[in-house]
């Protein structure tokens, strides 16, 4: 590959766009990679801002903040692949870069471990009421009391969610000796000693810590609400470091007013800040024993360095060989390259006779197929096609003009 001289775009061509502090291993990554026309901004760009700005972009880099809507990807004519820079992909319309035959890649096991580490330590926190604590003394206030301070050890740690950070903190936590139980909805092999509970009002009324790992869909909107807080523990502690949508802030206020919840650390919101130093308003704020953070939980150095490089080099790969393994819109396909040959990447609409219509074309025209690789979805095909040089930019030609076509890439 590394000899090959692309025939579409040379790299230095392809605009690449990165928003929101994306690492420097990223960047690093792509320059490296020979990709010179790079773009960065530091912060997230509003639909009609980012509508502005993709219409000449190849490759567009984003993290959680960045809404990536079907008004942005219908200006983005020349879109090849969205990375999320992140765990989540939520933030694009998944249905519209689909449709658009946009590849979008994530990382969704890159900040597992920070993600975990900061669940132990807010329970460590939590149970000791560190908050209060640390509050008083930042006030001059001398509180040195055991009253309501507890070890971990020998608590029940019950995570929803048993994915893969919820898999990680039972580890963390069986290795704190603590009980562990879990809930999902899913059937999932328990590590260690873990039990699964049969249903979240069983995992809540006996757990000391309650621990979210779900992502946001409509199932889990509003998950801990109004109700199911009544069966919490009794001075139990509710952690959230999954999606704000998934908790109802006022419902856990009250429930704490109540003296059922006993405290609470919550690193994501239903809405947040745009950008450092704005102005940020929560229902908890002022409430005794809480830790509030600003969707930091995947915020370390190695979390960032580790996702840098986990979607830049899914990025290169599609960008390079039309490899998609990872992608959430484009069908997954990973292959070799092909020597002696040219590539052509065609994204279509999943309907019946496309293939046969690319095959019958091709024959019509003489050109020679070498390779082919097809993969498709409930709405769109992939078809990777390994063809004779000599005819290789005619074929891309005629590859357009086939039915249900949606994208054409003449790769290399």
């Amino acid at each position: 590959m590394a000899d090959r001289k692309p025939t579409s775009y040379p790299k230095d061509r392809i605009r690449i766009l990165l928003l929101e502090n994306i690492s420097e291993t990223a960047y690093r990554l792509l320059r490296d990679a020979g990709y010179s026309d790079i773009r960065r901004i530091s912060e997230a760009l509003g639909e009609e801002r980012l509508a502005e700005e993709i219409r000449d972009v190849h490759l567009l880099g984003i993290r959680s903040k960045t809404q990536v809507t079907e008004r942005v990807l219908k200006q983005a004519n020349k879109l090849q692949a969205i990375g999320c820079f992140c765990i989540g992909v939520n933030q694009v319309d998944l249905k519209a870069a689909m449709q658009h035959g946009v590849a979008v890649f994530n990382a969704p096991y890159s900040n597992t471990r920070s993600v975990a580490e900061m669940v132990i330590g807010s329970s460590i926190m939590l149970i000791r009421r560190i908050p209060d604590k640390n509050r008083a003394a930042h006030e001059g206030i001398w509180m040195k009391d055991a009253k309501g301070s507890y070890e971990l050890r020998g608590k029940t740690m019950g995570i929803v969610g048993y994915g893969n950070i919820g898999t990680q903190v039972s580890v963390l936590a069986e290795a704190l000796g603590m009980k562990v139980l879990f809930y999902d909805i899913v059937t999932k092999l328990p590590l260690g000693n873990a039990s699964a509970c049969r249903s979240l009002k069983d995992l809540v009324s006996q757990s000391d810590i309650v621990t979210l790992h779900v992502p946001e869909t409509a199932q889990t909107r509003n998950l801990v609400n109004k109700g199911l807080l009544k069966h919490f523990k009794k001075g139990s502690i509710l952690l959230n470091l999954a999606r704000g949508e998934v908790v109802d802030l006022e419902a856990l206020r009250k429930s704490m007013e109540e003296g059922v919840v006993g405290g609470a650390a919550v690193d994501v919101f239903p809405w947040e800040p745009e950008k450092n130093g704005d102005r940020f308003e929560t229902p908890l704020q002022g409430m005794p024993n809480v830790l509030l953070t600003p969707h930091i939980g995947g915020s370390t150095e190695e979390a960032q360095q580790n996702i840098g490089e986990d979607v830049s080099r899914k990025l290169l790969q599609y960008l390079d060989m039309g490899i998609s393994t990872g992608s959430h819109s484009v069908p997954p396909l990973s292959l070799p390259p092909q020597e002696g040959a040219h590539r052509i990447l065609h994204i279509h609409r999943n309907v019946p006779g496309v293939l046969s219509e690319i095959n019958t074309t091709l024959s019509e025209n003489r050109i020679n197929i070498l390779g082919q690789y097809l993969k498709t979805n409930d709405e769109i095909g992939y078809v990777v096609l390994d063809l004779d040089k000599k005819l290789s930019s005619d074929a891309a030609k005629l590859l357009k003009d086939v039915k249900e076509t949606i994208k054409v890439r003449l790769l290399y």
